[in-house]
């Protein structure tokens, strides 16, 4: 791995996009692995399909759309699932005030490292999924299959024999999530700002279409880790596709790890939207002079990196096709900035993103890394070429 040592965090030493080996474990249970696998891939096919021809149609948010997603986490085997919320103690999460878990309106940025985080974030909330671009403000909505394809940076096959036409015309469009919200006042938004997944042993570089969001509208950071660890995809590709689905169906019982952080509002200064962006609790309130908002940004940015939430403090450091637009899923496009409404962001802007990220880091007890798409595009590079020279 020495010769894959540019592509980690010069400061930390973390490799965010190795893939990561499965658990040790005897021949003697490669019978037992095989059975699992022979049951379960069957059954989880038949829901799949069930869901691709059925319910999917459905309305948003209803019994059946849930209960089918809830089969295909538990058919391979997804039994546990550790939830904590910020500043709720454990046990009490029943009598959780509103505020606190995401809610129609609301904006959900969480952390991008397996398909499971898809099909975990649907059973719960149903919401709509969104691509975010490296350097554009904007997002586009997806269907929960393209988000799926997305996590191996490959194309939606119902969209290549035009299966996904009734979507389709929204999934052509990018926008400013305040439109995105505006336009789907009952439903929750889901966003994945780091733009293309990793193996979770940290937080890449975000993506700037947070920055889009309405200064009202609450983004609340949400952190899901998975044991065992092997069930992560920063490798993309149809083979890494079959690897992941072997992974997932031979296992014998995976746990999801997943914080909801304490929301938080963007507020934007009152001369220009662009001006300046700064990052508040939800509970301040909406109209502040451009002074208060500059000092309650980095106030807000100095708790987030100091461990705002009450969660364990982050000090768990874990170190244990392909152009850039094909291995962020088509979220490492070539747009220029004004095609895409990126423009070059504010010290005010930088500052939201930047406590958007310790957040995510600190929920996941992992540490903020200086990579990101451009990064993951030369390391997929050099991976499958060393492959292919290991072949010869």
């Amino acid at each position: 791995m020495e010769k894959y040592g540019q592509y980690r965090d010069k400061g930390s030493g973390i490799a965010p996009f190795f893939p990561i080996a499965p658990p040790p474990t005897t021949s003697l249970l490669l019978p037992w692995h095989l059975f699992l696998a022979f049951i379960r891939i069957p059954i989880l096919t038949f829901a799949w399909l069930v869901w691709l021809c059925a319910i999917r149609f459905l309305p948003a948010g209803s019994l059946l759309r849930k209960a089918n997603q809830w089969c295909l986490l538990g058919i391979p085997g997804v039994w546990w699932i550790d939830l904590q919320v910020d500043n709720v103690r454990r046990g009490s999460l029943s009598q959780t005030p509103r505020g606190r878990l995401p809610y129609p309106g609301t904006i959900i940025a969480s952390s991008y490292t397996s398909p499971l985080d898809v099909l975990y974030l649907a059973a719960i909330f149903d919401p709509i999924f969104t691509q975010s671009y490296r350097n554009s403000r904007l997002v586009r909505p997806i269907t929960q299959e393209t988000a799926l394809a997305n996590c191996f940076s490959i194309t939606n096959p119902l969209e290549l024999v035009g299966a996904g036409s009734a979507t389709s015309a929204a999934g052509q469009k990018t926008l400013p999530l305040a439109d995105l919200v505006r336009q789907n006042p009952s439903r929750i938004i889901v966003l994945f700002p780091e733009s293309t997944t990793s193996n979770g042993r940290g937080i890449l570089k975000l993506s700037p279409s947070l920055l889009s969001a309405a200064q009202d509208t609450r983004v609340f950071p949400v952190s899901l880790r998975y044991t065992p660890a092997d069930v992560v995809t920063p490798i993309p590709g149809w083979l890494e596709a079959l690897r992941f689905i072997w992974r997932l169906n031979s296992g014998q019982t995976h746990c999801i790890r997943v914080r909801i952080g304490k929301a938080t509002t963007m507020m934007r200064g009152p001369q220009s939207a662009s001006s300046s962006s700064t990052m508040t609790d939800s509970s301040s309130p909406a109209s502040m002079s451009p002074s208060t908002q500059t000092r309650s940004s980095r106030a807000t940015a100095d708790r987030a990196s100091a461990g705002r939430g009450s969660f364990e403090s982050n000090f768990f450091d874990t170190l244990q096709a392909s152009p850039a637009q094909k291995v962020a899923g088509g979220s490492g496009g070539d747009e220029s900035d004004d095609e895409t409404g990126g423009g070059v962001a504010t010290e005010a802007e930088r500052r939201v993103l930047d406590a958007v990220a310790e957040d995510l880091a600190r929920l996941g007890r992992v540490k903020r890394v200086n990579l990101g798409v451009e990064e993951k595009a030369r390391f997929v590079e050099a991976w499958r070429k060393g492959g292919k020279k290991g072949k010869k």
